[in-house]
């Protein structure tokens, strides 16, 4: 529990877990010496305005195909009359929880930045949560009010409806965004001051409550500090990234995502560059709006990557000169695919809602083929077997890390599987070797064992994807009599292919020739789609539910 705290509402600060089920936290580097008291969104923004650069370019969005943009010195102004929306017409205090629900848009950034300004704890959900989902978020977080896109009220407004099965009484009033109302958000805070807006906060103040989002069902709220919003900036973005004044982010993973929160808003933010807000973006706009306005840091899932990679011919892509993978696990053909369509060696990256954002990652001449890369400076990373002890190079085990982020679950009891001995669980299965280089095999849960062999399914889809036939893979084990379990794969094909069994064959040799034959799928469903979470995830559980159920 953090000893001391500016917040006035204190539920989330006495629902931490205890000091001794939290992990360690490690400020070794000299940037991570935060002031105790200390607002991230005044870091963000209002610095570059003390330091002179309040003319810089901070946000830009696209409106009726045309860019617009704020300045440093406008989005500091502009999000303290926000703050005072919420404060003043709302009747928020420090420490209460304000959900919020909108695309990657201006007015959602706005309520982010203008949450952590003011001290309140943001709850961020994806645009298409439904009542059910939003419902028991709500209920984890017991927020008091909501800020939401109008174009996406509905399914919120079950939420406050008593007859409704997804109904919260906590939820007290909602504020739309976006719309022409006169009680609408930005109507309001155009009747603000905009004066300097202090809350009072502190480093080790609760800022955010990110769920999890949902490749294993149940979600989990996890607690993050202001210090923490800066420490993502400060090691993987200014250690890897190394992101700089003249970068233009622009990706695809939602803001209520700690993927997109950070490289799309915090990451330029932090560096003084700016943020590309797309509310919505496909393979051909993506490439479009880096061709045009000049990009130069993407952030997306490799399956994007992929689908870009095959259109790419044509474009003008010479502005990139950093493209994040992250999300789920990067099949090496598709790093060579966007490598050769973009002239860009991609960066991939591991990360996790618990722990804010990545921390092993590698990029331009550190990247060595196979590896995820080394762990990113702040952060350690430990292989270890089930007792948690090290394992030596080369050995497959358990991933555990720390650094100045971790897991902080809101009054949850998975919190003493996630953190043990004081090192941070994600529930990966991992190799290193000799050099520091750590290799993704699987998450625990997806390890197949079949007749005694131990084989990860993201690496039988590694090499699935390098079938010409192939668009997307999933596999996961089903249960046999005989072996215990055997690899069973979901594959949707590429234009041009149909299935049948002399496809499936085809399928099964190209493994048996591109790694162990003990790894080929057994069993290979075609199908038209894979279940994905809105980030891009392959949602293997759902995969696992299909394989039991036989449909």
């Amino acid at each position: 529990m953090t000893a001391e705290t500016g917040l006035k509402d204190r539920f989330v600060v006495e629902h931490l877990p205890d000091a001794g089920q939290q992990p360690q936290y490690l400020f070794d580097l000299p940037q991570l010496q935060y002031p105790a008291r200390m607002n991230s969104a005044v870091e963000l923004i209002d610095r570059h305005v003390h330091e002179g650069r309040g003319d810089h370019i901070a946000l830009r969005w696209l409106q009726d195909g045309r860019q617009e943009q704020m300045s440093y010195g406008a989005l500091a102004r502009w999000t303290n009359r926000l703050a005072r929306v919420l404060t003043e017409d709302l009747g928020l205090v420090s420490g209460n929880r304000l959900l919020l629900r909108g695309p990657n848009n201006l007015c959602m950034a706005g309520a982010l930045l203008a949450c952590l300004k003011a001290g309140i704890i943001a709850v961020p959900t994806m645009p298409l949560l439904r009542a059910r989902e939003l419902g028991t978020i709500l209920k984890i977080s017991r927020s008091q009010a909501a800020l939401c896109d109008e174009r996406l009220l509905d399914e919120l407004q079950h939420c406050r409806d008593p007859d409704n099965a997804n109904y919260y009484e906590g939820l007290k009033q909602i504020i739309a965004f976006g719309s022409q109302a006169p009680d609408d958000m930005l109507a309001r805070a155009d009747t603000k001051s905009d004066a300097p807006y202090d809350a009072q906060t502190r480093r080790d103040d609760p800022c955010l409550i990110a769920f999890t989002s949902g490749t294993t069902g149940k979600p989990k709220g996890c607690i993050h500090f202001h210090r923490d919003v800066l420490a993502m900036c400060d090691t993987f973005s200014g250690q890897i990234l190394q992101t700089g004044p003249a970068d233009i982010a622009c990706g695809t993973p939602p803001l209520a995502f700690t993927f997109g929160l950070g490289g799309l808003l915090c990451f330029p933010l932090r560096a003084g560059g700016s943020a590309l807000l797309v509310e919505k973006l496909t393979p051909e706009s993506f490439l479009d709006i880096i061709q045009a306005h000049k990009v130069t840091m993407t952030f997306t899932a490799p399956t994007f990557y992929r689908k870009m990679a095959e259109l790419a011919h044509g474009y003008r892509l010479d502005s990139l000169r950093t493209c994040v993978s992250a999300g789920e696990a990067l099949p090496d053909a598709t790093r060579q695919l966007w490598k050769k369509a973009s002239g860009i060696n991609m960066t991939d990256g591991i990360g996790g809602t618990e722990m804010m954002h990545v921390y092993i990652s590698s990029s331009g001449n550190d990247i060595r083929d196979g590896a995820i890369g080394r762990v990113v400076p702040g952060y350690q990373a430990r292989v270890v077997d089930a007792a948690m002890n090290e394992v030596p190079p080369g050995t497959l085990g358990r991933l555990a890390v720390r650094g100045p982020t971790g897991c902080r679950y809101l009054d949850d009891e998975r919190q003493s599987r996630y953190v043990q001995q004081q090192w941070n669980l994600p529930g990966d299965a991992f190799v290193m070797d000799a050099d520091g280089y750590f290799y993704y095999r699987a998450r625990d849960d997806d390890m197949i064992v079949s007749a005694g062999y131990n084989i990860a399914g993201p690496e039988v889809e590694s090499v699935l994807m390098t079938h010409q036939a192939v668009n997307d893979c999933g596999v996961v084990g089903r249960s046999d009599g005989e072996r215990g379990a055997i690899v069973k794969a979901y594959v949707v094909l590429n234009v041009g292919f149909t299935p049948s069994p002399e496809l499936v064959t085809a399928l099964q040799n190209h493994v048996k020739q591109e790694a162990a034959p003990y790894k080929y799928p057994r069993e290979i469903e075609f199908v038209e789609q894979l279940p994905r979470t809105e980030t891009g995830k392959l949602q293997r559980f759902v995969l696992r539910k299909m394989t039991e159920s036989g449909s």
